[in-house]
């Protein structure tokens, strides 16, 4: 499908809003907390501060240099979010429409593109079709809408099997062969693109069949045509994913293991195999890259014991894709992932008021985010080009990021003690990073854990 002009030049500062705003773990312990407060004659719970919060944020995400928020999921829910209850309205741990209305419009006036979480794999039991269902039994309207196992002789109260997302049985996986269910799916994207948002990000794509992606695409591009559609992969045909759903994109899972793996034990030969695979993906779509996200431990978790964290800041923004930044990732926050109850909460922590309540112990890390992001706009021709490599071996890589007459050169060094590089004879200016450069001699001095990114002659 062709890709939307504007994602050329997007760069994603994605937010996991639930915990970026400090909400209450259960949307119940809120509406709790509110029928007391009002039995009792005591105060009115405060104000939920979440999308009224992000709008605070929205200059420091420009002055990043940074034209995209990607929200997770903003809809109501039971807990986490990935259980919706209600597609069709804002979260009350976090917001109204009336907080969604103007945090687009405040977006939109700085020239921020939005992009939605949307959860249509599976729902939250308290979903009203779910419960409409398991109240009327097998005659119910909404009973195709999942894919229950009936009794033989069902009476009211007696609960069916169902399929579920994973294993997870509070997460019901909605029936996608049913086409009431592409019709309220298509809907739901519809409402809130009318409603100012810019794409969508698919949760557990992976999970649905792809003719239920194409058959809902197809039909909100009618309405939408420069709307941006991307799914969540992990692992895969990337390319068939991408052509059978009709969507834009996926998530590059493939090579942010690449990134970080190849980085924290010393292996560029591993990442050189993904940066292959990479290419040949290009070739159908541009995939969506990161080296963080929601549901992954903190790449400064990862890295920064190793004095490689900025190795991989360079790879995000000068390898082709579409890049996303994980909120507190260019602030240097750490967090470990955990296969536990709770066990996202590290990496899903409440941000500050303001950008004024940050300490300053992330502003080298954020100043070294604004200088690359600003590379990289000003090149924003990296987005769909190709990478070619000149020198490899476990802790030394050079490669090159082209397309048509346009390049750059990027080195790195992961040892202790510097190195010298030849240069293909095209890399002439030191753009960002350190590095003795030899023109005449055609080669780079990097220092220990050293980097730089080169450009073509007067580039």
């Amino acid at each position: 499908m062709r890709t939307p002009d504007w994602v050329e030049h997007v760069v994603w500062w994605q937010v996991y809003p639930l915990g970026f705003s400090g909400a209450e773990k259960s949307a119940r312990h809120t509406s709790d907390d509110a029928d007391r407060r009002h039995t009792d004659g005591g105060d009115p719970a405060p104000a939920p501060r979440g999308l009224t919060q992000l709008v605070e944020w929205l200059d420091y995400i420009v002055e990043m240099g940074a034209s995209g928020l990607a929200l997770g999921p903003v809809f109501a829910s039971e807990t986490h979010g990935y259980d919706t209850t209600d597609y069709y309205r804002i979260d009350p741990r976090f917001g109204t429409d009336a907080d969604f209305d103007e945090l687009i419009r405040q977006a939109h006036a700085r020239g921020i593109r939005v992009l939605l979480d949307g959860v249509f794999n599976h729902t939250g039991r308290s979903f009203s079709p779910f419960s409409q269902a398991l109240e009327q039994g097998p005659g119910a309207p909404t009973a195709d809408w999942f894919s229950f196992s009936w009794p033989d002789i069902w009476v009211p109260g007696t609960e069916p099997g169902y399929k579920d997302f994973e294993g997870h049985h509070h997460l019901v996986a909605l029936n996608h062969e049913q086409p009431a269910v592409v019709d309220f799916v298509a809907g739901v994207m519809k409402h809130w693109l009318r409603r100012g948002a810019d794409g969508w990000r698919l949760d557990a794509a992976y999970a649905v069949p792809s003719s239920f992606w194409a058959g809902v695409l197809d039909d909100v591009r009618s309405e939408f045509p420069e709307a941006y559609f991307v799914g969540e992969y992990i692992h895969g045909d990337y390319p068939e994913d991408v052509r059978a759903g009709h969507l834009n994109s996926v998530t590059q899972y493939e090579l942010w293991k690449a990134i970080w793996s190849s980085l924290a034990e010393a292996n560029f030969y591993e990442l050189t195999a993904a940066l292959e695979r990479h290419n040949s993906f290009l070739d159908t779509f541009v995939p969506l890259t990161f080296i963080g996200n929601h549901d992954v431990t903190r790449i400064a978790s990862r890295l920064a014991p190793s004095g490689r964290l900025a190795h991989a800041l360079v790879l995000l923004f000068t390898l082709p894709g579409t890049p996303v930044i994980y909120y507190g990732d260019e602030q240097g926050y750490r967090g470990i992932k955990e296969d536990r109850a709770g066990g996202d909460d590290d990496i899903r922590p409440a941000f500050p008021a303001s950008p004024a309540d940050l300490s300053a112990v992330g502003q080298p890390l954020y100043t070294l985010h604004r200088e690359l992001i600003g590379l990289r706009r000003r090149n924003h021709w990296v987005h769909a080009s190709r990478t070619r490599v000149h020198t490899l071996n476990n802790e030394q890589l050079l490669y090159e990021v082209h397309d048509a007459g346009q390049a750059l050169f990027v080195a790195m060094n992961l040892e202790d003690t510097s190195v010298t590089l030849e240069l293909p004879a095209a890399a002439r200016e030191l753009l960002a990073g350190a590095g003795g450069l030899d023109i005449p001699g055609g080669s780079l001095t990097l220092p220990p854990k050293g980097w730089a990114i080169l450009g073509l002659a007067d580039a």
